[in-house]
């Protein structure tokens, strides 16, 4: 899979993850990123592992695949850049990406369920100094997301109203919350499921 192209100065989202499976929660967040906050492009950043969950996800090339069977939208690119970076943890791979496409912007999308326990991830306030954040809705995450340490500790940079839709271009740190019709699935879930139909 080659290098995803970029142009100097697009801003491009990132939903990075497993993918195990990818499921319509995921294409619904995407869709919702492009139109809400401006962005020229989606990448979903396909990753080889989770480093803080327990049992490894499917072969990578399958999660590829599945990704980009389900994701269709001329806006959006399924990658693998992780496993060509050798990067696990997400500010390794933030880094990387801000060496390979040093004119372009990024910005940081993923679920509130995420922002919850944002705290637990590897060097995670360096992750809100590198690029902005969209944390979006997830059923019954409202409450735990906005109440997290990772909200507590950056509420001064919380950006609200007519403001997200420049999120792209504010300087980190920063971080928007919005609120969108819900899609009750996760990957959790459909493997959940998967293993009852085996």
């Amino acid at each position: 899979m080659a290098r995803p192209w970029a142009t100097p100065g697009q801003v491009i989202g990132l939903l990075g993850g497993s993918f195990d499976p990818p499921h319509e929660g995921h294409v619904h967040l995407t869709r919702e990123a492009l139109k809400r906050l401006g962005l020229d492009r989606v990448w979903w950043l396909v990753s080889p592992g989770n480093p803080i969950k327990a049992n490894p996800p499917a072969p990578l090339a399958d999660r590829v695949a599945a990704s980009r069977r389900i994701m269709r939208h001329p806006a959006v690119t399924i990658t693998d850049l992780e496993a060509r970076f050798g990067t696990r943890a997400t500010v390794d791979t933030l880094a990387a990406l801000q060496r390979a496409y040093p004119l372009v912007r990024f910005v940081w999308l993923m679920g509130a369920d995420n922002l919850a326990g944002f705290h637990q991830w590897d060097r995670w306030p360096e992750i809100m100094a590198r690029v902005p954040v969209a944390v979006f809705a997830r059923p019954g995450q409202r409450m735990r997301a906005l109440h997290s340490r990772a909200a507590q500790r950056f509420e001064h940079a919380r950006i609200r109203g007519a403001e997200i839709r420049r999120l792209g271009q504010a300087e980190p740190p920063a971080w928007a919350y919005l609120d969108m019709p819900m899609r009750h699935i996760s990957s959790t879930q459909l493997r959940a499921q998967r293993k009852i139909a085996l």
